[in-house]
């Protein structure tokens, strides 16, 4: 590889982690102001969720900022970094096994449930509250869990390029 090629697959890769921990910034923000202290997402207060527009922008920042996140880290940031360290890349799948194996992810399983729930509540939601509210909900419970492997990429990213 030449040494212009290298430079910029570093400056990719520091900006793929900037990337991630802005996301992840702003993801966490916009559960918390959409979610709050609400113990659980019912079909029904989905439904006045989404009659009241300033509440229904939450609901759309908060779906857009969790696909946005998974697509960052899951289909840039993994394949980026396996390159780096000198891996094959392959599909998604095999790409998140392998991120798996060098701790940088808890479970490729985890990712695919993940994965499903973000074709979920992009694609489900304004057909039918109730898969939005079961969708909702699981996406806040991996919310947490999506900020903390987004943050274990972009700090090991940061690693491996300060070394």
């Amino acid at each position: 590889m030449s040494k212009d090629a290298k430079t910029q697959e570093q400056e990719r890769l520091a900006f793929l982690a900037r990337i991630t921990e802005s996301e992840a910034s702003h993801l966490a923000l916009t559960t918390e102001r959409l979610f709050g202290t609400i113990a659980k997402i019912r079909e029904d207060l989905v439904v006045q969720w989404v009659a009241d527009i300033d509440t229904a922008e939450r609901l759309d920042a908060f779906v857009a900022r969790f696909a946005r996140l998974q697509d960052t880290v899951g289909d840039k940031l993994v394949p980026a970094l396996l390159r780096y360290v000198g891996e094959n890349t392959g599909p998604a799948a095999d790409n998140l096994s392998k991120a798996e194996k060098f701790g940088w992810i808890y479970s490729a399983q985890e990712w695919a449930v993940i994965r499903k729930l973000r074709n979920q509540m992009i694609h489900d939601y304004i057909e039918d509250p109730e898969i939005l509210a079961d969708a909702l909900e699981a996406g806040r419970a991996f919310t947490p869990q999506l900020i903390e492997m987004a943050g274990i990429l972009a700090n090991e990213t940061r690693n491996r390029l300060s070394s």
